[in-house]
């Protein structure tokens, strides 16, 4: 598999998604400059957190407008896996791919620590490995992770499964209490209508060995990888 990590201005996390995905999983990984406008040979593509533009105007309001965003619409829209991490998410959310909005954490201070989330659809491309229920322990880093919607999206989201993940408390339990930033009933993760785009505020590329001390983002990575896997299995099949 060749797995696209885009690079804009300002992001921090790119190298690491590129050595968990090539060291640890042992995939191709291009990196992919934001003033790209092609993402041919590619099999899926990260957005990695960081600060894209410095985070002017809004979290990813700017980098909405790259040009290598065009290009991630069009694979997305082709049936292209596509995942954003944290300012990946917000960018994604800001660019139309996934509906709401981020805003301020409730507490308004930055956050930084591990979080736990449940997973609530084991059957995406980026959950394969999980089991429904799962609960995950997964580092957040951000001031903008309060997720928003209108009371119409939501219902939408709850009602196609679209919410991937939830913050939750150790033993699963989905409460105010284990809400990191007040996000809009608990959501730390979502998914577009066809499955094919996720994102997520929780950081899994910094957990995915246990040189840290936990695995448990690699389910998600790894969920990417098997998923490819299998798709061009089904398609050479079928040739």
């Amino acid at each position: 598999m060749n797995i696209g990590v885009v690079v804009f201005p300002g992001s921090n996390c790119d190298h690491d998604c590129q050595y968990v995905f090539r060291d640890v999983l042992g995939q191709d990984v291009t990196m992919v400059w934001h003033k790209e406008t092609s993402l041919a040979g590619l099999d899926a593509v990260i957005l990695p957190g960081g600060f894209s533009y410095g985070d002017y105007l809004r979290t990813g309001a700017i980098a909405r407008f790259s040009p290598v965003m065009g290009a991630v619409k069009k694979f997305a829209a082709d049936g292209g896996l596509v995942l954003g991490i944290c300012n990946g998410f917000q960018i994604l959310l800001e660019a139309g791919l996934l509906p709401g909005a981020m805003l301020r954490n409730e507490s308004l201070h930055f956050i930084c620590n591990d979080v736990f989330v449940r997973v609530e659809n084991a059957a995406t491309p980026f959950t394969g490995a999980c089991k429904p229920g799962q609960v995950l322990k997964i580092p957040v880093a951000h001031a903008d992770g309060n997720y928003y919607t209108d009371p119409v999206t939501l219902a939408g989201l709850q009602a196609n499964a679209q919410i991937v993940f939830r913050y939750c408390a150790s033993d699963g339990k989905v409460t105010p209490e284990a809400n990191p930033n007040g996000s809009l009933d608990n959501i730390a993760g979502i998914r577009n209508a066809a499955g094919n785009v996720l994102g997520l505020m929780p950081h899994p590329e910094r957990c995915a060995e246990s040189v840290l001390g936990n695995e448990d983002g690699r389910l998600i990575l790894a969920s990417m990888v098997e998923g490819m896997n299998a798709k061009k299995g089904r398609a050479k099949a079928l040739a």
